[in-house]
């Protein structure tokens, strides 16, 4: 009972598909029954492969031509389909039926894959909604009770608990903790939060239990208008896309009307008779038809998308590698993406008779039993060495941990928690630590029983490629890169001037990184934006091209953005912008050879020069070639 269930809701899922697949069956058995000569089942199998084929582009042709007054390619591809058969039946030149219905099944794939583009949307918006829990444990009169996010109120109070999220904005009311904030703002720290500091949903609770006062509305939290953001950049159609349509419903418009006025006025004109004129007339249709136009573009569009693949470049879709190639600006994402969104120890530094191993194990004795992303840095950093585990640990959030070592007391944290159990802290430290401080680092002071031993500096790693990538991408043209995080102005500069990028925005929530995209536009057209967490989202959307990192992206910023790294790396950005450019430039190429063709053929049918035969074979062998043509993305 499961098998026929799955395959029921495969076939509602991918209708398009399903259709595309079944004329295109239907078409082979159809001329393969033509070629043995066996008309009657010819026949049948060949209307059903039009009425398969051709039921969607006959539905959106109609309903544009009844609602829109408008005539579209989908309406011109049916008639000229019909007309086709029509011929091939009067004429008994059964081919033209085959050649009707390879015009359907080529716009029968184009809507399937139409289709696909369009759910995109839908998923975002899906994956974005998973980002918060459903429920929310409220304390009332005493009492935690379950209700849904939905049925909060301004007002409420709310209990989370340790590695919970953050189900909506709020007010700590009391507790303490630090939470990754790192999806929401960028952050590449977990952020330390106590009583009166506001919490975003979404955003993941450390260990400290926290009461908070939801202080707005559950739908106009953080999280939610990132959904809302989301939703209306993916919806508005760019100026390109519009051009195209308009492009569309005008050839269409004109092509039918002249393939009207051929059918009709010749035999008042010039005397023909009227078995010339409709058979002018359709191969006018034929001939004018736009399958060597659209095949000018898609095949080398899909050559370029398996291209990528290769390379692992993955293009959501063909328009965006065509876009990728005009690109004017590009706005990168710190934390994740120009970085590798991994805190890591940068510099360890003893002083004394100490060295800079003594100050690792002694600080990962003690931080070896701490959860702290610092902690776990530090203990990463000192894996090739000998040390054991400190006892009686205890740490203090926001300042530091104490334990016992090889029977010594040892103190690990920042210079004013430090302070209270050592005699002083020596003035070199102290001034690289405010440099190291300036430069976005945190430093982590080490000491055993009075004495300090050294200080280690942590910070996120910038990703190897990165500065080679931004060399690259200006040499490749871009006119403006610039840097947009939620981080400190700090670290954003300190990493921007590692990388060579000179425009920097700090301290951004992500709709100041839409706006910033949305001013880039207004400059430049064709911006890019690289991004990796669910704060980049609107961003990716709104962008002329998201590109998302894909080991370190979050689903909401896969299901964005319309180009994926699949490994991280980088150096693709350029690989894509060059696949795209070439793209540009066969898809120039082949739109000159298909008009050219299609030109020939109209003047030929008006001269009286070719038959339908011809026709059919000027207009096949025309998108073959183009086709061909377009396969050379491929090398």
């Amino acid at each position: 009972m499961l098998y026929p269930q799955r395959l029921g809701q495969f076939t509602r899922e991918h209708a398009d598909t399903v259709a595309a697949l079944l004329c295109g069956f239907l078409l082979f058995l159809g001329w393969f029954a033509l070629h043995l000569g066996w008309l009657g089942l010819a026949f049948l199998l060949l209307p059903a492969a039009y009425v398969i084929g051709g039921y969607e582009s006959a539905r959106e042709g109609l309903t544009t031509l009844f609602k829109e007054k408008e005539l579209d390619v989908d309406l011109l591809m049916i008639v000229a389909a019909i007309g086709a058969a029509s011929l091939g039946l009067w004429r008994r030149e059964y081919h033209l039926i085959i050649d009707g219905a390879i015009l359907i099944l080529i716009f029968a794939i184009s809507g399937a894959l139409e289709g696909y583009a369009m759910a995109r949307t839908e998923r975002s918006i899906r994956s974005l909604m998973s980002l918060t829990p459903d429920t929310a444990r409220v304390l009332h009169q005493g009492r935690e009770e379950e209700i849904p996010i939905s049925q909060l109120k301004v007002g409420d109070e709310i209990i989370v608990k340790l590695g919970e999220l953050i189900p909506t904005d709020g007010i700590i009311l009391s507790g303490y903790s630090t939470l990754n904030q790192a999806a929401i703002t960028g952050e590449s720290l977990p952020v330390e939060k106590t009583v009166g500091a506001e919490v975003f949903a979404g955003t993941l609770n450390g260990y400290g239990a926290l009461q908070i006062q939801v202080h707005k509305p559950a739908q106009s939290s953080l999280i939610q208008r990132v959904i809302r953001l989301v939703e209306q950049a993916q919806t508005e159609a760019p100026p390109s896309q519009e051009f195209i349509d308009r492009f569309e419903k005008g050839y269409a418009k004109v092509i039918v009307v002249a393939g009207i006025l051929l059918a009709t006025l010749p035999p008042f004109l010039w005397g023909w008779d009227w078995e010339t004129t409709i058979y002018r007339a359709l191969t006018f249709l034929v001939v004018a038809s736009p399958c060597a136009l659209m095949a000018a573009i898609m095949p080398t569009l899909l050559s370029g998308i398996a291209n990528g693949a290769r390379q692992g470049i993955l293009f959501k879709n063909g328009a965006q590698l065509e876009k990728i190639g005009k690109v004017r600006a590009i706005a990168f994402d710190k934390t994740g993406t120009l970085t590798t969104g991994q805190v890591q120890v940068f510099q360890t530094i003893s002083v004394s008779e100490y060295t800079k191993d003594d100050v690792l194990k002694t600080a990962a004795s003690v931080e070896s039993s701490s959860e702290h992303p610092i902690g776990k840095a530090i203990v990463q950093a000192a894996s090739d060495l000998d040390w054991v585990g400190a006892i009686e640990v205890q740490a203090l959030p926001g300042q530091g941990i104490v334990g016992i070592s090889q029977e010594q007391q040892v103190i690990v944290g920042n210079a004013i928690f430090v302070q209270q159990y050592v005699t002083n802290l020596p003035e070199e430290l102290q001034e690289l630590v405010q440099s190291w401080e300036q430069e976005g680092k945190t430093v982590v002071w080490v000491a055993r029983g009075a004495e300090v031993m050294g200080v280690i500096a942590i910070a996120d790693e910038v990703r190897s490629q990165a500065a080679a990538t931004i060399t690259r991408l200006k040499k490749l043209g871009v006119e403006q890169i610039v840097m947009l995080t939620g981080d400190n102005e700090e670290t954003a500069h300190s990493v921007a001037k590692a990388v060579g990028i000179d425009q920097v925005y700090a301290q951004l929530l992500p709709e100041d990184k839409l706006d910033v995209i949305r001013r880039l536009q207004q400059q430049y057209q064709t911006v890019a934006m690289v991004g990796d967490g669910i704060n980049d989202a609107p961003a990716l959307a709104q962008a002329s091209v998201g590109i998302a990192m894909g080991i370190s992206g979050s689903d909401v910023a896969l299901e964005t953005a319309d180009i994926v790294l699949m490994a991280d790396r980088l150096e693709k950005i350029a690989v894509a912008m060059h696949l795209g450019r070439r793209s540009q430039l066969i898809v120039k190429q082949n739109i000159v050879v298909a008009l050219g063709f299609i030109i020939l053929l109209i003047l030929g049918n008006f001269l009286g020069n070719i038959n339908l035969p011809i026709g059919v074979i000027g207009h096949e062998g025309s998108t073959v070639l183009v086709t061909l043509s377009g396969l050379r993305l491929l090398k």
